[in-house]
């Protein structure tokens, strides 16, 4: 299994959330929002360590 990889779909939805919360964070001045880092990063890193503890969010094994 592959745990340094996670679902296309995933990677993006974590990217748009994180810049969100980020963002809302600046125009709110609440500062809670900034741990929208920790999605962004997971993003665009490839990475989700919660995942790796869930193993939902892996990609499925290829077979050959």
């Amino acid at each position: 299994m592959d745990f340094n990889k996670i679902r296309k779909f995933c990677r993006v939805f974590r990217i748009i959330l994180g810049t969100a919360l980020i963002i809302t964070g600046f125009i709110t001045g609440v500062f809670w929002f900034y741990l929208g880092v920790i999605p962004l990063i997971a993003g665009i890193a490839n990475f989700c360590p919660l995942c790796m503890i869930t193993k939902k969010c892996d990609l499925p094994n290829r077979e050959s």
